[in-house]
């Protein structure tokens, strides 16, 4: 009888390997696997290395125009009487405006509302008709000096209704930039504390995006009395704040 020696010969050679290789038939095994490994540790370690910090800048100055939101506003049971005592107040308003300099092209309408207002009786019953009649103008003011007496003579006009009164700055491009500047500054030394305090050093610039904010005013000493009926304006600074992302990479 013949004795088939090659399959216990394979068996006891991978038995050996065991013993002697520290576990060469298991990296045999599962060589693809550790292949994948390695790969994926390769791609680890190429993952660039970076720093993102967001850097503010804020530059503050005075306003150089105004921009009211002014209009009239008439009750009346009957409903002509109501547009027309609104067309004429309207014109009034407008004649004011322009005899205090404002300029055709800064006033504009902004609201108009025609609707019935009929109240309920103490019987549940709904009472009389009144037509309420709204009309307001955007108006840009150039001249702040002057904002004073526009505001006075359209009230005296029979202006009634003001919405609201905001400063801006007409072209902010320059103070921008310079805000752009301060933030890119702030940026920079955020990165290179932060750098510090991690034992690396900050490198070139890898990424920026920008959000810029809008200019708001902010309460100055200067106010300004109004005429009228009107109470005390303030026009203050109006700030220009940019925010600025920027990743910067690490360095050894």
């Amino acid at each position: 009888m013949k004795i088939k020696t090659q399959p216990l010969i394979i068996a006891l050679v991978c038995a050996l390997l065991v013993l002697l290789g520290g576990g060469v038939a298991v990296g045999l095994a599962t060589f693809g696997l550790s292949t994948a490994q390695a790969e994926t540790l390769h791609q680890d370690s190429t993952i660039p290395r970076t720093i993102t910090v967001v850097g503010e800048g804020t530059v503050s100055a005075p306003p150089d125009i105004a921009t009211i939101n002014i209009g009239i506003q008439v009750n009346d049971p009957d409903v002509k009487v109501a547009t027309d005592k609104g067309d004429e107040l309207m014109a009034n308003l407008m004649d004011a405006l322009k005899a205090e300099g404002v300029a055709d092209k800064d006033i504009e309408t902004a609201y108009y509302n025609l609707y019935i207002d009929r109240p309920f009786g103490p019987d549940g019953q709904p009472g009389s008709a009144t037509y309420q009649l709204s009309n307001s103008l955007q108006v840009t003011v150039r001249d702040l000096d002057n904002l004073t007496n526009i505001l006075s003579a359209a009230i005296e006009a029979g202006a009634n209704n003001i919405n609201s009164v905001s400063f801006s700055i007409e072209d902010p491009s320059g103070l921008r930039s310079e805000a752009r500047q301060k933030a890119v500054d702030e940026a920079q030394a955020k990165a290179e504390e932060l750098a510090d305090l991690n034992g690396v050093a900050v490198g070139e610039v890898v990424r920026i995006s920008e959000v810029i904010d809008q200019g708001v005013p902010f309460a100055s000493e200067r106010a300004l009395a109004i005429g009228g009926g009107g109470g005390g304006i303030t026009p203050g600074d109006v700030d220009i704040n940019v925010q600025l992302q920027i990743t910067y990479a690490i360095l050894q």
